[in-house]
């Protein structure tokens, strides 16, 4: 949907890739431009790409479908190709350090002029103004400042890092967001915009009912493991063979999860008929839901949860979530096609799921082998891959000119 707009990409490590990745999930062109060096994560590993100096995993996991462009923005020439890009381009994303652009004449207000339409996203660990603006984004930085870290983990115990940089993530769903609106109001009136945005920001809003709930009583929330601070029963709990999640949302699904449980005394408990309730007393309640759950396998709960329309799901590994049936049924999983790895898999964009309004019939299954009903993504770029390929394409350098480029060290083709 997005064929005909062109996106340059100087952002490296997480959240900027991981937004113009979906943006090339959805199809547009994307040019992303390193410095010789290439962008950090290619060394993030092991698990790498092929042999032992093959591009890291984590690379691959946030850089499908783009083109490199490996330049060295220190030098004059390089900086001159990349502002000449920027003139060309729909889209920017960039996320180095609070003025860094500004000393190569790549800042917005450098570009304004030149390319008065286009939709500039910068993307900063603490935003651009603030005691902390100059800080490093790292994720983890974020989780603690943030208050994340201080309400994870297991009660009375020390505080968690989740297990993926969820801030750096939530903040690039949050800026391909926000350039698709920005596209979108250009095509109405035919402006650019320069959009903002911190992974502080985006941590501290998508904490959503707990920084509500800070907001109203001036209270930290307490670290409760899986369960949650405002429904009960809702968390982990062992069985006889394996551990499941019980969610209960409502006071009906409650009452269901009594007969389930045989324990019908807790539904005619005046503490528990009401969510607010079961919350003031679950000290109460959860011990005896959990003694009755570790009685049976778990197989055995969750297909009698599952009749009663209750939610309940196993606790699952990485590994057995991207094997389950429902990860199949959805061809969740897709491969491409790797120059030095071979067959690579990778988790497909959830973006893909849509059709032409009013197209029959639900999205074609996966083909038995596994693969992706349509054609798969292209793979991660190596390190300045299309480099000449772009000189020549977009700014329709001369092989004499794009020869100079790399024997001077402005072009790296790694």
């Amino acid at each position: 949907m997005l064929d005909d707009v062109l996106v340059l990409d100087l952002s490296r490590v997480l959240a900027g890739p991981y937004a113009t990745q979906a943006l090339a999930d959805l199809g547009a062109r994307v040019v992303k431009v390193e410095a010789p060096r290439g962008d950090d994560t290619r060394g993030w590993g092991p698990p790498f790409l092929g042999d032992a100096g093959g591009d890291a995993g984590y690379f691959a996991s946030v850089n499908r479908g783009k083109e490199s462009l490996a330049v060295d923005l220190k030098r004059p020439e390089g900086r001159d190709l990349v502002r000449r890009l920027a003139e060309r381009a729909d889209v920017l994303v960039e996320n180095f350090k609070v003025g860094d652009l500004a000393r190569y004449g790549l800042a917005p207000d450098d570009l304004a002029d030149a390319n008065p339409t286009l939709i500039y996203a910068s993307i900063r660990g603490f935003g651009s103004t603030g005691p902390r603006a100059s800080d490093p984004g790292y994720d983890a930085a974020l989780q603690a400042a943030t208050g994340l870290m201080a309400m994870t983990g297991e009660p009375g115990g020390a505080p968690v890092k989740l297990g993926v940089a969820w801030i750096d993530v939530l903040t690039g769903v949050h800026a391909a967001t926000a350039i698709l609106a920005a596209l979108h109001h250009r095509e109405r009136t035919g402006e650019g915009r320069h959009l903002d945005l911190s992974l502080y920001e985006v941590g501290l809003a998508s904490l959503v009912n707990q920084a509500q709930g800070a907001l109203l009583t001036g209270a930290a929330p307490v670290r409760l493991g899986s369960a949650h601070p405002s429904i009960v029963p809702y968390q982990a709990f062992e069985t006889a063979t394996a551990p499941l999640m019980l969610a209960v949302g409502n006071d009906a699904q409650f009452a269901r999860a009594c007969e389930v449980l045989a324990l019908p005394d807790l539904a005619d408990d005046p503490r528990f008929a009401r969510n607010a309730g079961r919350v003031e007393h679950r000290e109460a309640l959860v011990p005896r839901v959990a003694a009755r759950l570790r009685e049976r396998p778990r197989d055995a709960w969750l297909e009698a949860f599952r009749a009663a329309g209750v939610s309940a799901t196993p606790v699952l590994d990485l590994p057995e979530a991207l094997r389950d049936p429902q990860a199949e049924a959805l061809g969740t999983v897709g491969r491409y096609a790797h120059p030095a790895a071979g067959e690579v898999p990778y988790v497909r964009s959830p973006l893909r799921h849509h059709r032409p309004l009013g197209a029959a019939g639900d999205p074609p299954p996966p083909p038995a082998d596994g693969g992706a009903p349509e054609p798969a993504a292209a793979p991660p770029p190596r390190l300045g891959e299309h480099g000449a390929a772009i000189l020549r394409k977009d700014l329709g350098l001369d092989a004499d000119a794009v020869a100079a480029l790399r024997e001077t060290g402005v072009l790296h083709e790694g």
